[in-house]
């Protein structure tokens, strides 16, 4: 009987593995007295629902927001990015096969009345930054700034067996205000070190 119940446990590992199961997000994060409440259940790397809900906002905010992500959350983070003394929110958001490739979905705190997005680029859009991209993106915060790393790859291997050349590329973003007041992350640094 240990057996064939070793066998079934077995069994159901391999199934999840295969079905490529994502932890579910429900945290709470908070930059002085406010924040978010960041869930997902993560149940597909094709199609997710995230839920965010204002914690401590003004009693005129609306609660909560809801809408649908291609790919799966694997974190949140809340800092204030345009110093006004509010918490804005980042959530790292991954692609692709295997969920390698990341991007960030950003929210901005109004006064802790409303909220609106941060527009973070796309890398392939950078010449120079895409070069030898491949994904395996982290994301990290750094004094109101969001550093973004990933393993370099020779750009000409097409082989299906590639190998990082041992280089970390680095981009600091900023939010910063664009055209008709929209807030987004600009690149302001980027530098390479040895993996």
């Amino acid at each position: 009987m240990l057996q064939k119940n070793s066998c079934l446990l077995i069994c159901v590992l391999i199934v999840t593995v295969a079905t490529g199961q994502y932890r579910r997000i429900d945290t709470t994060m908070k930059y002085t007295t406010a924040g978010y409440r960041v869930y997902t259940n993560n149940k597909s790397a094709d199609k997710n629902t995230v839920t965010i809900s204002l914690v401590g906002f003004s009693s005129k905010a609306q609660r909560d927001a809801s809408f649908e992500i291609k790919g799966v959350v694997k974190g949140a983070a809340v800092d204030d990015f345009n110093n006004d003394g509010f918490p804005d929110l980042v959530i790292y958001l991954y692609t692709g096969k295997d969920a390698a490739k990341g991007t960030v979905i950003g929210i901005a705190s109004e006064n802790n009345e409303s909220i609106r997005p941060i527009i973070f680029p796309d890398i392939l859009d950078d010449a120079k930054l895409r070069t030898g991209y491949k994904g395996q993106d982290k994301f990290q915060l750094i004094e109101g700034t969001l550093l973004r790393s990933f393993p370099v790859y020779d750009a000409n291997d097409t082989s299906n067996e590639l190998k990082p050349l041992n280089i970390l590329r680095n981009i600091q973003y900023r939010v910063v205000v664009g055209e008709n007041g929209v807030l987004k992350f600009k690149a302001v640094r980027s530098y390479e070190t040895k993996l």
